[in-house]
């Protein structure tokens, strides 16, 4: 993953609980520094110890932190440099969602060693979205649920998202939208 992925996680960790548990974490998982550079690409394994970690400190299962995550790395990516390509990217949900794909491009510019996900909106209704997740990254579903939990948040919208399956190697998710 990305420096941004892990000075994200930092924050979120020194916002929750303070900056000596993310000290314990970094020891835990000999990261420093170096390992916090935002536009660097880092092996997923170095991401993977450092959620887990976070995850004991924050006494949660690594689902329900990755859910934390995604939820709250909406809102520190919008206030980083990326702010602006977020607001480029869309101001509804579903219009956000069609240009995913767009952005990551433009990450891809920055980061040439990037490895994005793609995002298809393939059914739409007006309580319901049907979301196509599709990454080599395997076991980040609870981080994608975030993910739409905090795009939710950033465009005015309320609802649920959860997986419903699994389709030749991508992975469905459901935003239920509360739009009475």
């Amino acid at each position: 993953m990305y420096g941004m992925t892990h000075r994200a996680l930092r924050q979120m960790m020194i916002d929750r609980l303070g900056p000596s548990a993310w000290a314990k974490v970094e020891r835990e998982t000999a990261t420093g520094p170096a390992d916090l550079i935002s536009l660097c690409v880092y092996d997923d394994s170095k991401t993977i110890a450092l959620i887990s970690a976070s995850a004991a400190r924050l006494g949660m299962e690594v689902d329900e932190a990755l859910r934390i995550f995604g939820r709250y790395w909406v809102r520190f990516a919008e206030l980083s440099s990326f702010g602006p390509i977020m607001d480029f990217t869309g101001q509804d949900l579903v219009t956000f969602i069609n240009n995913l794909d767009r952005m990551h491009r433009s990450v891809v510019l920055a980061m040439p060693d990037a490895r994005v996900p793609s995002f298809t909106l393939i059914e739409e209704t007006r309580e319901r979205l049907l979301v196509r997740y599709r990454s080599d990254r395997t076991g980040l579903e609870a981080f994608v649920i975030g993910l739409l939990e905090g795009l939710m948040d950033r465009l005015n919208e309320t609802g649920t998202a959860k997986l419903v399956g699994h389709t030749n190697g991508a992975v469905d998710f459901a935003i239920q939208l509360d739009r009475n």
